[in-house]
């Protein structure tokens, strides 16, 4: 099953080149090749800074653009990763090993199955 792995952190802390930032940051490139190997990596991909983020909202049939993140907040979706896994609990195994997991967050979400009914709420 394919998983969404979305990893939220402060820029302020993950980019101020400290020594746990810079080691940190130094460890993606061989864990994104090391879950590329196993065959767990579908996608990945990293997200620019919300100052170059456009929110998009219709309302009434109206189009509205505002600059930046639709949420203030310091924290943010840097980008995500889709793998593949067996179940959650071994999606939330890789998570915890995503290295952005020790200064942020990594949010899992399954993808959705089509082909099963839809949730009721």
């Amino acid at each position: 099953m394919r998983y969404a792995c979305l990893v939220h952190f402060d820029p302020k802390k993950v980019f101020d080149r400290s020594r746990e930032s810079e080691a940190m940051l130094a460890e993606v490139p061989g864990f994104l090749e090391q879950l590329r190997l196993s065959g767990q990596l579908v996608s990945d991909a990293a997200l620019q800074l919300p100052d170059q983020t456009v929110t998009v909202t219709m309302r009434d049939g109206k189009m509205s653009a505002t600059d930046g993140p639709f949420m203030e907040t310091k924290e943010m979706l840097a980008g995500f990763l889709v793998i593949e896994a067996r179940d959650l609990n071994e999606a939330v195994r890789i998570a915890g090993t995503i290295p952005h997991a020790k200064s942020g967050a990594v949010e899992v979400r399954p993808f959705v199955d089509f082909s099963k009914p839809r949730p009721k709420l």
